[in-house]
């Protein structure tokens, strides 16, 4: 990194004239008054016309050099950089926690050189950061991989679900799976199928902000993450995330039945058609639902993943050979997202017709956020039934998906194959929809 690494033009010759560098502290002097702050890297593509420092509180600020006189180095300093603590030691007789780190914003600082966030710190790093898990658990850090969530495959699941598995062989009382938020939904309910039965808690937490921004949301979901995962009474796959705005509540959600539905919120996340399925709160769990498997039991893990599966979803005008392309591509199931109750044109019917003729498997979701799916009330409904398309009720599509992955990884095909799609294995369907 250069003295005045990503400035150029006028930024950069104003900078060099005031003699300054990154990690200086930097005065600047505006109509409206005095500016200080360290002098912080900009990204590669920004302009050549703003100034940015980071002030005492900890947030940056961009300065517009037609709005600054002059510029005076205040005191000369080091590059920011990111050197964080050992982690702290537990007290023994605490519970034990394995903490998996994926990489995503919960593991992300800002990459200068882009002015995005890249994953970097690490699971002990993280751990570091939140040094109250030492007084919850016994933390064991590991990193799997480092990825961003929209670069999660089902091999990435696969992974996970086999260490998680490997976690509950080796006595730990919970896992906890750092992740980024994007896709988290998806991993959520993959590892829901593959490690069904498991017998501890295994929970996905995120974060909407990096873990080095004063407005992080990690810190208070990591806490909720590891208490839970360390002393509930109960057992499952579950995603934690902030319940609202404030700081001070985080929503445990089923792994089959969440979805991410803001881009930026800290409450991004939501249950769809079940009540949450835990809150926790400063002192504690506030709130268990009821029905919530216990922990223990036989725990038979199935971490395999057939990815020759395509998620499609309609929309007017759609061309049959969306579906034929799918099959070219190799899918040997394709889950759809159909309108309302579950339809399509009469077009793309058609083509899944002859898709599951031919031995693939089709099956029908919804577009709608709540309610199920009914093939039998209109015409087109039942035309897609009798083409052998399986309806799936109120199964999430995001959930359909992983599902079907993990259902061919499984080995089934055909009518078998159908039945498992069709029955409730994680709660990925309910009998009723939950009113809310």
């Amino acid at each position: 990194m250069g003295e005045l690494s990503g400035y150029r033009g006028d930024a950069l010759k104003f900078l060099k004239d005031a003699g300054a560098s990154i990690g200086d502290v930097v005065e600047l002097r505006t109509g409206w008054g005095t500016v200080s702050g360290t002098l912080v890297p900009r990204y590669l593509y920004g302009d050549g016309e703003h100034v940015v420092l980071k002030l005492k509180s900890g947030y940056n600020v961009g300065l517009s050099l037609s709005g600054v006189k002059d510029a005076r180095v205040v005191s000369k300093g080091e590059k920011p950089s990111f050197a964080p603590l050992p982690p702290p030691k537990s007290a023994g007789g605490l519970p034990k926690v394995l903490i998996l780190g994926t990489g995503g914003t919960i593991a992300s600082r800002v990459d200068y050189r882009t002015g995005a966030v890249r994953p970097a710190s690490t699971a002990a790093e993280l751990h570091a950061l939140v040094p109250e898990l030492s007084g919850i658990a016994r933390v064991q850090p590991e990193v799997v991989f480092e990825v961003f969530s929209e670069n999660m495959a089902p091999a990435h699941w696969a992974k996970l679900a086999r260490r998680a598995a490997r976690g509950a062989d080796e006595g730990f009382d919970g896992v906890v799976i750092t992740h980024g938020t994007d896709t988290l939904g998806y991993t959520a309910a993959a590892l829901s199928f593959a490690l069904a039965g498991a017998p501890i808690p295994v929970i996905l937490v995120g974060s909407q902000r990096s873990s080095d921004r004063p407005s992080s949301d990690a810190p208070l979901n990591l806490v909720a993450a590891v208490t839970v995962a360390a002393t509930a009474h109960f057992s499952g796959v579950y995603v934690a995330m902030h319940l609202n705005e404030s700081d001070d509540k985080v929503a445990f959600h089923r792994g089959t039945r969440v979805r991410k539905d803001h881009t930026s919120r800290r409450d991004a996340f939501e249950s769809i058609g079940v009540p949450l399925a835990a809150v926790f709160g400063r002192d504690g769990l506030e709130f268990v639902a009821e029905g919530l498997p216990p922990r223990g039991g036989k725990f038979r893990p199935r971490p395999k993943f057939d990815p020759r599966v395509a998620l499609l979803k309609f929309y007017p005008s759609m061309p049959a050979g969306a579906v034929r392309g799918a099959s070219r591509l190799g899918a040997r199931a394709l889950v759809i997202e159909g309108t309302g109750l579950g339809h399509v044109s009469k077009e793309v019917a058609g083509e899944l017709g002859r898709f599951v003729k031919a031995g693939g498997l089709a099956f029908m979701a919804s577009q709608c956020i709540r309610g199920r799916v009914d093939l039998s009330v209109y015409d087109t409904g039942r035309d897609l039934l009798h083409a052998g398309v399986v309806p799936l009720g109120d199964m999430l599509p995001e959930t359909a998906l992983a599902k079907a992955m993990w259902v061919l990884g499984t080995g089934a095909s055909g009518k078998r194959a159908k039945e498992m799609m069709a029955a409730d294995v994680a709660g990925e369907t309910t009998a009723r929809t939950f009113p809310g």
